[in-house]
């Protein structure tokens, strides 16, 4: 009989720990190891634990993930793998970036990591819509770009929640706008693109879902495509996909950034007017899960080996 893989979730008390841990209730394949609350900021007791497991899932601030990525270089031979759910090393040349989806052979990329840096939420909407794009020729490296999206509240973390909770913020607002967000590096990276894009966040009183949109001006573009030849290079290039789904973009419909929650699917739509020559592309997602927890237990699957469902089990 096979031994059944093991994993430590450094950070598990926080949002995207405690969404991992219940995306793995039910599941038999993998077993979670955990250390004493009292003992988890020692670093001897959670070195001799990264020895005896096969996997580390970092959900820490970017210091603290480094601290255990640089603990793990010391281990030599005798470290797990990792995967870091954290922005620290998503940019990082020496990590494989976790968006199994992003191109051909990339799940298999993931399967065979040491290390894997797992996609922030905004970034996986907007690559998963702009990747395709830049890949087929359609969008050019250096075309200006404008990313905007909402997210739930819970994406902020702790300090964001009791905010909403306690409600001393309004029902909407946007952020980012000094033009540093730090997931930035990230999307212009794996999207493709030379040029910087501009990106313009923003939250609403709701505590999960994810609406990220992208307008273009066809007449802009090489080649002046239509609508469909977009919803084409997209639909192509995610053919076969278990999570990821392009779907048709009907004008007069509304869209929803809840519809998806406790899954890890992600939708993908093209909005478009033929007589306008304009288009949105617009993804939806759930911010914790194929925008941070179901993404790691799909990353988790593919580095262990075992088959597993992100999506959250269903409540009896």
């Amino acid at each position: 009989m096979s031994r059944t893989p093991s994993i430590f979730i450094d950070g598990e008390s926080g949002t995207t720990g405690l969404q991992i841990r219940a995306r793995l209730a039910n599941h038999k394949g993998i077993e979670i190891r955990s250390i004493p609350e009292e003992k988890r900021k020692d670093p001897e007791t959670k070195r001799a634990l990264m020895e005896e497991v096969d996997a580390v899932v970092l959900c820490l601030p970017d210091a603290g993930a480094k601290e255990v990525a640089s603990i793990a270089r010391e281990m030599g031979a005798k470290a797990p793998r990792l995967l870091d759910a954290s922005t620290a090393h998503r940019v990082d040349p020496e990590w494989v970036y976790g968006f199994p989806e992003l191109t051909k052979g990339h799940a298999e990329r993931i399967a065979a990591a040491r290390r894997v840096s797992n996609p922030g939420c905004y970034p996986t909407g907007a690559i998963a819509l702009l990747r395709p794009l830049t890949e087929s020729g359609i969008l050019p490296a250096d075309f200006p770009i404008a990313v905007n999206a909402v997210s739930g509240y819970t994406g902020g973390g702790k300090s964001m929640i009791a905010e909403f909770d306690a409600g001393t913020v309004g029902p909407f607002f946007l952020y980012g706008l000094g033009l540093e967000h730090k997931h930035v590096p990230e999307l212009q990276l794996y999207s493709g693109l030379s040029r910087r894009p501009i990106f313009v966040p923003s939250v609403g009183e709701f505590a999960q879902g994810m609406l990220v949109s992208i307008p273009l001006h066809l007449d802009a573009l090489p080649g002046k495509p239509a609508p469909g030849d977009l919803e084409a290079a997209l639909t192509a290039h995610y053919t076969g996909s278990e999570w990821v789904k392009v779907l048709p973009g009907e004008g007069g419909a509304r869209l929803t950034p809840e519809d998806l929650n406790g899954s890890n699917a992600l939708e993908l739509r093209v909005y478009g007017s033929a007589a306008h020559r304009q288009a949105v592309l617009v993804a939806r997602l759930d911010n914790l899960g194929k925008g941070a927890s179901g993404a790691a237990v799909q990353n988790l699957g593919l580095m262990l080996g075992v088959e597993v469902d992100a999506a959250l089990p269903v409540a009896a």
